[in-house]
């Protein structure tokens, strides 16, 4: 694959909004291809330290190539930020001064068919952001029964048509297994009735589906409430936490736990609503039009 450097979403909004200087000590906890992370170092260097964790290890690769020049100002952990707290106690760190949040899956992964999250060209079903990990796309989808997929794709993919795209894929795979993305994608395809393939979805009809598999199979919603709380704990005073998220779901999860935070008096809530990407980078970067950035303030009593 010819490999190119992800474009980081609401990079000069998510910069500002740390309050970034020389000498901090900085967490880009989804580190991807490094497009945030070389715009935070070029802000806390000399001097300060950015530690990078990213679950996908050929992520990790492409940032180490690209980060190159900031030498031992960027430190890489090949885990997953659920695992913060032991990322940071190995990195021997106990306060930070900023953390920055990039979730979903980056365009890198998306172009790549060998990693399985595109329904768009075919590729193995296995949508793993750690190639390590056990269960795939191909495990969820052969495996799980009627019921457990339909509410897998409702709960995670907000999927109108959860039932019927359920029936057909456990009646299917009876025949063969459901082993590529193009297989999966036209299953849902057939599911959808025909007068509402085109009128009622904007977006391709295995969009949902493949939003919610993945999902399922990265245990994204699952860790992120978790994450964000872990990550407010180790922030100094009025250091700052900014999460970007791609869809509803994932926004939900960022707001409900700012808004909680606040009322517990850990944090200040900084954007009262969500930051969204101006026209002119969505002309740019069409895939960043979804995107909302929240930002939070860690508030301690003195």
């Amino acid at each position: 694959m010819d490999v190119k450097f992800h474009i980081p979403v609401m990079l000069q909004e998510t910069i500002s909004n740390l309050n970034l200087k020389p000498g901090q000590v900085i967490v880009d906890a989804t580190l991807g291809t490094g497009g945030h992370s070389q715009e935070i170092l070029k802000m806390i260097t000399p001097g300060g330290r950015l530690i990078a964790i990213d679950r996908d290890m050929e992520a990790i690769e492409i940032s180490r190539s690209r980060l190159e020049p900031f030498g031992s100002a960027c430190e890489f952990y090949h885990g997953n930020f659920a695992d913060l707290d032991l990322v940071l106690e190995k990195a021997g760190v106990s306060k930070i001064d900023g953390i920055v949040f990039d979730l979903g899956i980056s365009t890198v992964q998306l172009k790549n068919a060998e990693r399985g999250f595109s329904f768009q060209e075919e590729g193995p079903l296995d949508m793993r952001l750690d190639r390590e990990s056990y269960i795939s796309a191909y495990d969820l989808v052969n495996n799980l029964n009627e019921s457990e997929i339909s509410d897998l794709l409702w709960t995670f993919g907000e999927e109108r048509w959860h039932n019927r795209i359920a029936h057909l894929v456990v009646e299917e795979r009876q025949k063969q297994p459901i082993a590529t993305t193009t297989q999966l994608a036209e299953l849902v395809s057939r599911s959808i009735p025909a007068r509402f393939r085109h009128r009622h979805y904007r977006i391709h009809p295995a969009t949902r589906t493949f939003q919610a598999v993945r999902i399922a199979v990265n245990r994204e919603l699952e860790i992120l409430g978790a994450a964000l709380d872990k990550a407010v704990a180790f922030l100094n005073n009025q250091a700052r936490i900014s999460v970007i998220s791609f869809h509803s779901l994932e926004d939900r999860v960022v707001k409900h736990t700012f808004r909680r935070m606040e009322a517990e008096g850990s944090v200040n809530i900084i954007t009262a609503k969500p930051l969204t990407p101006a026209y002119s980078e969505i002309e740019v970067n069409p895939s960043s039009r979804s995107s909302k950035l929240r930002v939070a303030e860690r508030s301690i009593e003195p």
